[in-house]
């Protein structure tokens, strides 16, 4: 067993806390070497460089965008680590500049010409023949030209106000029009509406290939200033703040206030300006100052598209299941299969799925019962993101529409969902379900289903509760749990969690369940105080949580105290971690891994050891501020001894066992790639799940 540590830091001094933002950073730099690793499929390697791409734009849209906003306020960070936001700007700068050039570097020097090595060419102009060429220019005059409208910059055509991560050129021109006018740069916005990706006639060599719009309209860009002298054009790119406020102590209806905000936010103030590696500096300064950004925080100069992440198209363009994953077929539990009724399964056992590697349809299936059989009368349950199209809404609509009582709390404020979940809620209105919307200024992230159904002279109910989005498409891409249950003391607890949602009343005193802002942090903090507690008195202590985020600052020092006392912690965090392990005296019995691969790990589920009598905890919450004290999530324990030991399984045995896709953090915030120890075979979580649970 470790032993006690001392040290005479204090557990809040800011040395100990790692900055948020710079640990994301750490996390998309895992991401990126996904597309570096040769073992990754050729095209998922291009799928994760355009995956950084989408992270990064999210990154500077919400991240940067608030710590400018405390910048220009003089409003300091409110984080632990004390970094000011000057200083925190400067390091993502050059932090962000590292990564991006290696993103490019990896997409020309190694990526593209493995691709072009398979027949796949992304074709640059200088490449294009004769055939190729007289095809893009018809392309361009039939379908591109007519929708295109260049701004001449003079007095009465001043810069145009371009749309967030929206492709425009900036060009340099010679010359006078037929007015007379004499203007030497015109501002080219290229619509949303045009492809990205453009797939050229297939020839007999039996190759694919493509070229991006950008380049089509660069090489014709001349066509759109009809007897002006064309310099050159370059393409540029401006991210701008789109996190949405709203007032809403000050509005009466939510769905409309944020419905006025939506257009907005493709137009926020500007935090991030692309421009290609080749452009000006005049041009360049230009940018800068009409989008009021400074050079040295705010430029990124890239060496290919500025609108990289566009390129995961060619992933689905391209029919060659040899450069991608294999593909997999989620299991189904036998005693879930087609003979079987799902709940009469639950009367008798509860039921636990590890997606992707078994099948979310159970949980489909049990909305589609909830619709079709009679004796259920209601339905309750929180949307946060459900995704286009999804069967999850259709058999919500027809419950509603066969009389059931049918009561959706759909989360307006799910960020970059607002416009669907804001559709969602109109169709159900629609359809006859009670919608609402939460609660105040406290985002609803709870993932709740419950089921209401008369059996004889009583009613039973029918539980799920999930530590992922009901989103069908990302079942298939995200590790979660799913449990279904129909244990009376968690019903009960769900029912009063409903009940709190929807309408008013006084915390609930839940049996099971654990419930932010109310109990899950004090209980939390009360659990590992408990392991404190045994180790001390000579028993076992240990602690193993998976999450997506660690950064609440109150967690952190309880387990710095922990770890002192010399309890053994593993924490497998894959994203923000603002603790810092294997620091002597403070935390040299805590490890953090992350764990980035194939799948998008996204389970939260808490484990302790409890006396040897472990206490196991799936939950919708990480242990970050935000979902501790400002979102209602849920935390359900797992009683039911074989599914715990289940997970504490996996945990134990699987996740800390990888050797293939998992990072050690160090306790400067950075990450070391475990590798096999001598003797050790390779394992990699994510196979041993599809071997065990899926069939491939």
């Amino acid at each position: 067993m470790p032993k006690p540590q001392k040290s005479t830091i204090r557990l809040d001094d800011p040395s100990l806390y790692f900055n948020r933002e710079l640990s994301l950073l750490e996390f998309n730099e895992r991401v990126l070497h996904l597309a570096d690793d040769p073992t990754v499929p050729l095209l998922e390697r291009l799928r994760f460089l355009t995956i950084l791409s989408s992270n990064l734009d999210e990154f500077f849209e919400v991240r940067v965008a608030g710590v400018r906003e405390r910048m220009k306020l003089e409003i300091a960070m409110r984080t632990p680590d004390m970094t000011t936001p000057l200083g925190l700007l400067q390091k993502i700068n050059a932090r962000v500049k590292r990564l991006v050039n290696r993103q490019y570097q990896l997409l020309n020097d190694n990526v593209l010409p493995m691709l072009r090595e398979q027949g796949i060419r992304l074709l640059k102009r200088s490449e294009w023949d004769t055939q190729q060429k007289n095809w893009i220019e018809t392309y361009f005059k039939n379908q591109v030209l007519p929708v295109l409208t260049p701004v001449g910059l003079d007095p009465s055509h001043p810069f145009p106000n371009v749309q967030n991560k929206s492709l425009n050129f900036i060009v340099s021109l010679n010359g006078q029009d037929a007015f007379g006018r004499e203007t030497e740069v015109a501002i080219l916005q290229v619509p949303r509406c045009l492809p990205r990706i453009i797939k050229l006639p297939e020839t007999d060599n039996d190759q694919h290939n493509f070229v991006m719009i950008s380049s089509v309209i660069h090489d014709n860009v001349h066509d759109l200033f009809p007897g002006m002298k064309v310099n050159d054009a370059y393409q540029f790119r401006v991210t701008r703040n789109s996190d949405m406020w709203v007032d809403e102590e000050e509005i009466d209806d939510l769905l409309t206030a944020l419905k006025g905000e939506l257009h907005g936010r493709n137009y926020g103030s500007s935090v991030r300006l692309e421009v290609a590696s080749n452009c000006p500096q005049d041009m360049v300064d230009l940018l800068l100052d009409q989008h009021q950004l400074i050079e040295n925080l705010d430029l990124y100069q890239v060496n290919g598209p500025v609108n990289l992440h566009r390129l995961g198209a060619l992933v689905g363009l391209i029919d060659r299941p040899d450069l991608k994953y294999s593909p997999f077929t989620p299991g189904v539990p036998e005693r879930l299969g087609p003979k079987n009724d799902l709940l009469s399964v639950l009367k008798h056992e509860d039921i636990l799925l590890h997606h992707p590697f078994r099948s979310f349809n159970p949980v489909v299936d049990m909305l589609w019962i909830a619709a079709e059989d009679p004796s259920i009368l209601a339905v309750k349950m929180t949307l946060y993101r459900v995704g286009k199209d999804s069967p999850i809404v259709s058999a919500l609509i027809a419950a509603a529409r066969s009389n059931k009582d049918v009561t959706v709390i759909v989360e307006l404020r799910a960020r970059f969902d607002e416009a669907a979940n804001i559709g969602l809620a109109q169709k159900l209105t629609e359809a006859g379900a009670k919608v609402v919307y939460g609660i105040v200024n406290y985002k609803c992230h709870a993932k709740l289903l419950m089921l209401v159904r008369r059996e004889g002279n009583t009613l039973r109910r029918y539980a799920h509760i999930g530590t992922g989005n009901y989103h069908i498409g990302n079942a298939r891409l995200y590790t979660d749990y799913s449990f279904m249950t129909s244990n009376e003391d968690i019903c009960e607890d769900m029912h009063y969690m409903f009940l709190q949602l929807t309408g008013l009343g006084e915390e609930p005193n839940l049996k099971k369940m654990l419930q932010s802002p109310f109990q899950l942090l004090p209980s939390l903090l009360e659990l590992i105080d408990k392991e404190v507690a045994a180790v001390k008195a000579g028993k076992s202590g240990w602690i193993v949580a998976k999450m997506n985020s660690l950064s609440e600052s109150k967690i952190i020092e309880a387990l710095y105290r922990a770890s002192q006392a010399g309890v053994s912690i593993d924490l497998i965090v894959r994203g923000i971690c603002c603790l810092r392990p294997g620091i002597k005296g403070i935390s040299e019995n805590i490890r953090v891994h992350a764990i980035v691969g194939r799948f998008l790990e996204h389970h939260r589920c808490y484990a302790f050891c409890n006396l040897d009598d472990p206490k196991v905890f799936i939950s919708s919450a990480d242990w970050m501020y935000r979902n501790l004290h400002r979102r209602v999530e849920s935390c359900c324990p797992i009683t039911d001894v074989s599914l715990r030991d289940r997970i504490l399984f996996e945990l134990k045995e699987v996740f800390l066992r990888d050797n293939q896709q998992t990072w050690n953090m160090m306790p400067d915030g950075s990450y070391v790639k475990k590798t096999p120890s001598k003797g050790e075979d390779p394992f990699s979580c994510h196979r041993y799940f599809l071997r065990e649970l899926a069939t491939e």
